[in-house]
């Protein structure tokens, strides 16, 4: 039997959202069995806001990925730690924030994954839950497009095309793995453009963004960070990730292969509902090979939820 996990002892971080530029503490709490993942949003009153992590609950994809309700209880840019749980074979675990947006860190999964890895996982006594893509779902949205793929397992074929010279056209595949997300994506940082900052900062957008945790592109067509690019295709490889966070909203693992061309948050999301609401495009099994129900894909509620007590890192 294939098992569900949670991580091994609850982890603590704290840096700043990158579009908010609010200083944030988020903690990571082991789970039981069934939990999936869970966002705990704490008010200064002591409320606590329970908002699932699934693609029912996703209420914007414009900049980043939010879910819960963006003039009220929401998480935002969940993108990199929910790639980074998926990845490394997290199935539950309470995720508490004091604030409304997912610190930016390192500006990819990096510092999520090593503290996952240093906490170590617990194998739980429940079979891991899949969603087995049985035929070809696809979307079309500005001249890109998602499709979703039978395959054997977890499989990613993204490929970006953009006008300015210093990303052009780039593809990156592989199968999903733990090793494969650490090595090969996890550094891979978020992106952008030095002549769309103003307009960021006037929208109240980017205002936690800098050289340390994005990848910025001069008005010379040129990466401006002194130390240059992680990887020489960092752009392809943080869509991907991107890719990996966002179908983690799925909540289980999905058994087929995604293949997006000019892709993002908002094909992703498209995507996923769309393999979701088709009962013939897939199937819901466990990790002993039995089919399983559905997943419930929505539900937020303010909730009295105690304090975890202090972190363990």
């Amino acid at each position: 039997m294939v098992s569900q996990h949670t991580i091994g002892a609850r982890i603590g971080f704290e840096g700043v959202g990158v579009h908010s530029g609010t200083l944030v503490e988020l903690s990571l709490h082991p789970a039981e069995p069934d939990t999936g993942i869970v966002f705990h949003v704490f008010e200064a009153s002591g409320l606590v806001h329970e908002i699932r992590a699934v693609s029912g609950n996703v209420t914007s994809t414009d900049l980043s990925t939010i879910v819960g309700d963006r003039r009220g209880a929401h998480v935002a840019t969940i993108e990199h730690i929910m790639a980074a749980l998926y990845a490394m074979d997290v199935d539950n675990v309470v995720v508490q924030i004091d604030g409304n947006e997912i610190p930016i860190m390192d500006g990819g999964s990096d510092m999520f994954v090593r503290a996952i890895e240093a906490a170590g996982l617990v194998a739980q006594r429940a079979p891991r839950r899949f969603i087995k893509v049985l035929k070809s779902v696809r979307v079309e949205l500005n001249g890109g497009f998602a499709e979703y793929h039978p395959h054997e397992g977890t499989r990613f074929e993204v490929e970006i095309d953009f006008a300015t010279a210093a990303i052009g056209r780039q593809r990156f595949c592989a199968d999903l793995s733990p090793s494969l997300f650490r090595d090969e994506l996890a550094r891979a940082r978020t992106f952008g453009f030095m002549k769309d900052v103003e307009r960021l900062w006037a929208s109240g957008h980017a205002l936690g963004s800098s050289l340390e945790n994005s990848v910025v592109i001069g008005d010379d067509d040129r990466v401006i960070n002194p130390a240059g690019l992680r990887y020489p295709d960092e752009f392809v490889r943080h869509k991907t990730l991107d890719a990996v966070g966002d179908q983690a909203l799925a909540g289980a693992r999905v058994l087929g292969c995604y293949r997006s061309y000019k892709g993002g948050h908002r094909l992703n999301a498209m995507a996923l509902q769309a393999l979701l609401a088709d009962p013939s495009a897939h199937a819901f099994v466990e990790g002993n090979g039995r089919r399983a129900e559905p997943l419930r894909q929505a539900g937020m509620a303010a909730i009295a939820v105690p304090a975890l007590g202090p972190q363990v890192l």
